[in-house]
């Protein structure tokens, strides 16, 4: 399979304008003959779904959850990302790629990294004007703060809610075109397939979750904006009902899935607190704008109260490793730093597992106030979650399972290597690399939907028919409902003893461990034998109860923790074969003295696309490469300090 960019040529910034203005267009009467379904509502999926329908197109917008407002982009906290330089430090479009590509370990393709850049400052544009009440400064002009790999200030938020006003404002969007007629939306529906005939995409097989009605939807084309998979591990920030079937099935169906390895640890969660948790709570990365990370210097301090423990005790170990970026280093290399400390028996808390983010001096230097105004509902969070008041005690914080880099494959316009199936935000592969800076993921997200969809998906609608789409009662749609049914009576029909949650929390225990912050030959060769075995006892052992003709939660459950098997030894699989270590995808076999991780070059910089070739005992996978080329910056070995 030749893996095509479809990277436009010419000078790098120049690139998204010279495509812009080459590509093919659809005459504004000829969109309304188009459909094109959008699954997810959240930032990616409601601002294409608006901006798509506002352009003249029909779109049906579909999600899982009773209202787009429900859509997991409304946990981000900390802020979102634009070269606007209000700050008047050093920033720029340049500069913010750059940092882009470097913090993705040089594993990201450059082309779409700078277009992200670009577009980044027209987001912000955007939000203001559809009233996102970003914080401002005394004067009135919007206030940045710093996140993690960067050293300006360029992140734009609105205290520790940024996503939630973002996704309301996306929301207003959509309900107007909603309102309008443009939007057909269809709440508490479940995408289970990807229908594809001629060798293009052409609608989706989805179950209404209230009555279980499994139903084909045609269109002229699919946009998936429908998150990460990270909930794989089972505990992870991510919403409980966030899951990975829609981009599993397209995959199933011939989309390729391209560095499934790449997941992000990220550093500032709360600590696991018990067997019985299902999920991790996320404490903004903007807290270590004013937060001090540390931990006892001896062991035998780890378990005194930190206050009795005196300054110079204390390891504030990120400022001694990484001095230029201190306590911001970007999230890969924090989280690792605090594995190491913790595994040196330094960790703070029952479990031992945590080390403290301490507010004491900022508190002293900028008064109980300021910080409260910055940071005063995180603060809330911490509290009602753990009963402590970290005005007084330090958080305690430990890494977890965050966001995900991987995804379906897609090139420069979006569109997977399946024709008419394009992917947006967190989906797909495209922008991050081995890792995600702070503030990205709702930067990438804007950008997918409101900027660079509507041009590109227009360049393909241009090159198909207008009029009538593929009828619904298609043999390939029939095929699909069919098979969908088939797996739903299969999971109705196995009547086993577990449930499918106690196989999450096997599977996601087995992925943490032997995939999680650090991975080796040993423990990825073992897990690759183990998830296969575990995905049969669980075809062979769950117990599903209810019925598929009625709202049941536990098969809708059931059927993303089957997919999660698959994905698990995906990922497994992948982390294998990528022998180096590069961003969220630590190999103990690859790192420098210092404990770095250890890229190569030579043999590892391309995107790691796999094609779908069937279940047979353990899965079967086709490797294909795109190799990365850069233009404008030259590979090194990353440094913080």
């Amino acid at each position: 399979m030749n893996l095509e960019s479809r990277t436009p040529s010419g000078p790098l910034a120049q690139k998204w304008d010279r495509h812009r203005a080459e590509i093919k267009l659809v005459n504004p009467a000829n969109k309304r003959k188009y459909e094109i379904i959008v699954v997810g509502s959240g930032l990616a999926g409601a601002s294409a779904a608006a901006s798509l329908a506002e352009l003249g197109y029909r779109v049906k917008c579909f999600c899982f959850q009773d209202s787009p407002r429900r859509a997991h982009s409304i946990a981000a906290q900390g802020g979102i990302n634009a070269a606007k330089n209000y700050q008047n430090d050093g920033d720029s479009v340049y500069r913010l790629f750059y940092d882009t590509i470097k913090g993705g370990d040089f594993r990201a393709r450059e082309a779409n990294v700078y277009r992200l850049a670009q577009v980044s400052v027209n987001i912000i544009d955007q939000c203001v004007a559809q009233g996102v009440p970003f914080a401002r400064e005394y004067g009135g002009t919007l206030a940045n703060r710093s996140f993690g790999g960067a050293q300006v200030s360029r992140t734009f938020y609105a205290r520790g809610q940024t996503g939630q006003q973002l996704l309301l404002g996306a929301y207003q969007a959509l309900s107007r075109q909603i309102g309008a007629g443009a939007v057909k939306m269809f709440p508490r529906t479940e995408m289970l397939d990807l229908v594809v005939a001629d060798g293009a995409a052409r609608g989706i097989v989805a179950r209404d979750l209230v009555s279980g009605k499994i139903e084909a939807h045609s269109a002229h084309a699919v946009v998936l904006a429908t998150g990460g998979y990270g909930n794989a591990y089972n505990l992870s920030t991510y919403a409980r009902g966030s899951n990975a079937t829609a981009i599993w099935r397209a995959h199933r169906k011939g989309a390729l899935f391209a560095n499934p390895c790449y997941t992000q640890i990220h550093p500032t969660c709360i600590p696991v607190s018990g067997d019985y948790q299902s999920k991790l709570t996320l404490m903004s990365e903007s807290l270590r704008n004013d937060g001090r990370v540390w931990v006892p210097k001896r062991k035998e301090d780890s378990g005194k109260p930190p206050a009795s423990i005196a300054e110079e005790d204390r390891d504030y170990y990120l400022e001694r490793l990484y001095p230029s970026f201190g306590n911001l280093a970007p999230r890969d290399i924090s989280s690792r730093a605090a594995k190491r400390v913790c595994d040196e028996g330094r960790g703070v808390g029952p479990s031992g597992l945590g080390v403290y983010l301490d507010f004491s001096d900022a508190i002293s230097r900028l008064g109980h106030k300021v910080v409260e105004e910055r940071y005063g509902n995180l603060f809330d969070i911490y509290k009602e979650i753990t009963g402590e008041n970290a005005y007084d005690v330090p958080m305690r914080i430990y890494p977890a399972i965050h966001y995900t880099m991987g995804g379906l494959w897609v090139d420069y316009n979006l569109m997977s290597n399946v024709p008419g199936l394009f992917v947006a935000g967190e989906a797909n592969f495209s922008d991050h690399g081995a890792n995600r800076l702070g503030a990205s993921a709702l930067m990438q997200g804007l950008a997918d939907g409101y900027f660079v969809l509507p041009y590109t998906i227009g360049g393909y609608l241009a090159t198909q028919k207008p009029g009538a789409a593929l009828p619904a009662d298609h043999a390939e749609f029939r095929k699909s409902i069919e098979d969908v049914g088939t797996r739903t009576r299969r999971l109705l029909s196995v009547n086993g003893s577990r449930t499918a949650d106690s196989f999450h929390k096997q599977l996601g225990r087995l992925l943490w461990e032997k995939c999680g912050m650090a991975r080796n030959r040993q423990g990825l060769t073992e897990a690759l034998k183990a998830i296969p075995a575990l995905r049969e006892e669980f075809w062979q052992n769950v117990r599903v109860p209810g019925c598929g003709e009625e709202l049941n939660q536990a098969l809708e459950r059931a059927g993303r923790i089957a997919d999660y098997f698959e994905l698990a030894e995906l990922i497994c699989l992948d982390a294998l074969t990528r022998e180096e270590s590069c961003g969220g995808h630590f190999r103990e076999e690859f790192q420098t003295d210092e404990g770095e991780a250890l890229r190569d070059d030579e043999k590892f910089a391309f995107v790691s696309a796999w094609e779908f070739k069937g279940l047979n005992g353990s899965g079967h996978w086709d490797l294909h490469k795109e190799p990365l080329a850069y233009e404008e910056v030259h590979m090194s070995q990353r440094s913080y300090k």
